[in-house]
C-alpha cells in the first residue's frame, strides 16, 4: 500500500533530524564532574521504574558520541537534537560551569558540524540536578526560573557561537502532570495544585532564558530559540456540542495551557474558569516578558483519542493518554478499538490526528513556525541474523509523514521533523523495555545495529519527501 501524494516534496530547506535526551542515552552518571539529577534518584529508588533499570549506562553516549554521530550521518540527517544535562554544567543546580560539562557538548557541536549535521540543543528535558529538588522543592519554587537562565546563560556564551537552534524546555507538560500531579515521573510528587504551580514557573524559566538571550546572544550569534511541547490530538466522540466542547477544551489544557500564554499572554479562559485559583496569576512584567517568547513552535506528537464530555471521568484511564488532570478538564478519553497501537499502552497510530493538532496551531496562534521536535512509535525489535526488520515503524512514519505534508499543503508553516528517536534508549518510568529506536541498542554490550528504517528515512531525506509504506 502506498501513502497519497508520494510524489511530491517538502518545501524547499526542510529540516530532516532524529532527537535524543541526555539522561535516555549520555550514562556516565557520575563522570566528568556531573552532578546527581532527580532522574538518577528517581531511577534508584525501588519500585520507580518498571523493569527495575537505570540509566547509569545506558547507550554510553558520553564515551561513544563520535560513534552515534557516525550513525545520523549514516542515516542522512542534516539536524539532530539533543538535550544538554544542567547537572552537567552546574552540579548542583548553580555556581560557575563544570569545564568537563562544557567541553563534552563543546566536542559533540563540533562532530556533527564536522559531518555536515546542525544541532538543535535542548536545554532541559527533565534531568533537573537533585540539589534544586532537595534545597528549593524543585520546579515549586518561584527561584528557579532566575537559576534557569543563569544554567542558560553559560550554555548560550559557551556553545552559542556555534548553536544556532534553542529549545529552552522539552515538554513542560509533562514535568508538571507526570512529574508533580500523578507522580510517576520524578520527582513522583503526587497533587492536583502542584503541576498548575510548576507549569507557571516552567514558563516564567522559559520566558527569562529567552530574554536572556535575545538581549544578550542573539544580536551577536544569529541564532533563534524555541520551546517543545507535547501534544495528543483530541477528537469528539460524537458530533455533539458538549463532545465538540470537551475536544477543544482538553486540546487548550493541553498545548494551550503551554502556547497560549507564549501567544497571548495568558492561560486559556477556560483553564481559569475550571481551574480556579489553583492557576497562578501572571504579574505584568511576566506576562510581558512569556508573550512573544518562541522563534518557532516546537510540537511531540505521538497519538490521538476521542474526547468526550463528563464531569466525572474515569479515574482509571492510562495516565499516559491523559491530556492534564482529568478532573479539572471535565473530559472523558478513550479510543477506537480499531486503531493499532503504537508500542506504548494507550497510544493509537492515527496519523490523522498529527494533521489536525497542526492546523489548530497554525489557525490557534497565527500561523507560527512549526517544527515537530518529536515523532515516533516503539515496537519489541529484535536483531535476526544480524539484520533488525521494522516495517511497522516505517509504516508509521510514513503514514504521519503524509499528514504532516497535507497540513503544509493546506498552508501550516511546517519547516522541520525530528524521529524519536536516533536510537533504543532508556524510556523513563518503563526502562530498556520500550524501542523507539532508528538503531537497535544491545544494552548489555553497547552495540548499534541499524533497523530498515535507517535506510528508508535516508532515501525519504535524499528525495525531500517522498515516501512509501
Amino acid at each position: 500500500m502506498k501513502s497519497e501524494d508520494t510524489t511530491k516534496s517538502f518545501p524547499k530547506g526542510f529540516t530532516w533530524g532524529t532527537a535524543t535526551a541526555s539522561y535516555q542515552i549520555e550514562g556516565g552518571w557520575l563522570e566528568g564532574g556531573k552532578g546527581l539529577s532527580i532522574w538518577d534518584a528517581f531511577a534508584h529508588t525501588p519500585g520507580r521504574i518498571s523493569t527495575g533499570e537505570t540509566a547509569d549506562v545506558s547507550c554510553d553516549h558520553y564515551h561513544r558520541y563520535k560513534e552515534d554521530v557516525a550513525l545520523m550521518k549514516q542515516a542522512g540527517v542534516n539536524a539532530y537534537r539533543f538535550s544538554i544535562a544542567w547537572a552537567r554544567i552546574q552540579p548542583t543546580g548553580r555556581g560557575p560551569a563544570n569545564p568537563e560539562g562544557i567541553r563534552f557538548y563543546s566536542n559533540l557541536i563540533d562532530e556533527l558540524l564536522a559531518n555536515g549535521i546542525t544541532p538543535w540543543v535542548t536545554l532541559y528535558h527533565w534531568d533537573l540536578p537533585l540539589a534544586l529538588q532537595t534545597e528549593l522543592n524543585g520546579w515549586n519554587d518561584p527561584r528557579l526560573p532566575d537559576l534557569f537562565a543563569a544554567y542558560a546563560r553559560a550554555c548560550f556564551s559557551h556553545l552559542g557561537d556555534r548553536v544556532k537552534n534553542w529549545i529552552t524546555l522539552n515538554e513542560p507538560w509533562v514535568v508538571s502532570v507526570l512529574g508533580y500531579g500523578l507522580g510517576v515521573f520524578a520527582p513522583g510528587r503526587s497533587s492536583t495544585s502542584e503541576p498548575y504551580q510548576v507549569g507557571h514557573q516552567l514558563l516564567r524559566a522559559h520566558a527569562k532564558a529567552v530574554d536572556a538571550y535575545r538581549r544578550d546572544f542573539q544580536p551577536s550569534q544569529g541564532g533563534r530559540i524555541g520551546i517543545a511541547l507535547n501534544c495528543d490530538w483530541r477528537e469528539p466522540l460524537t458530533q455533539s456540542d458538549a463532545d465538540r466542547a470537551a475536544a477543544q477544551r482538553s486540546v487548550e489544557f493541553f498545548l494551550g495551557w503551554f502556547a497560549d500564554p507564549i501567544y497571548t499572554g495568558d492561560y486559556p479562559a477556560v483553564m481559569r474558569e475550571r481551574v480556579g485559583d489553583r492557576l497562578p496569576l501572571f504579574t505584568a512584567e511576566d506576562a510581558a516578558r512569556v508573550k512573544g517568547s518562541c522563534d518557532f513552535l516546537g510540537i511531540n506528537h505521538y497519538t490521538t483519542m476521542y474526547a468526550a464530555h463528563s464531569e466525572a471521568p474515569e479515574a482509571g484511564a492510562s495516565v499516559f493518554g491523559n491530556g492534564g488532570l482529568v478532573g479539572d478538564q471535565g473530559v472523558a478519553l478513550s479510543r477506537d478499538e480499531s486503531w493499532p497501537e503504537a508500542g506504548i499502552p494507550g497510544w493509537s497510530i492515527v496519523p490523522w490526528g498529527c494533521r489536525k493538532l497542526l492546523e489548530w496551531a497554525d489557525r490557534r496562534y497565527g500561523r507560527p513556525e512549526i517544527v515537530i521536535t518529536e515523532n515516533g512509535c516503539a515496537f519489541p525489535d529484535k536483531v535476526i541474523d544480524g539484520r533488525v526488520h521494522d516495517p511497522e515503524r516505517i509504516s508509521y512514519l510514513g503514514l504521519y509523514l503524509g499528514e504532516c505534508h497535507k497540513a503544509i499543503a493546506g498552508g501550516a508553516r511546517l519547516t522541520g521533523y525530528f524521529i524519536w528517536s536516533l536510537m533504543d534508549n532508556f524510556e523513563w518510568a518503563f526502562g530498556f523495555s520500550k524501542r523507539f529506536g532508528l538503531y537497535h541498542v544491545d544494552f548489555a554490550t553497547g552495540r548499534r545495529t541499524p533497523k530498515s528504517s535507517v535506510a528508508w528515512y535516508r532515501e525519504v531525506i535524499r528525495r525531500n519527501g517522498p515516501w512509501e509504506v
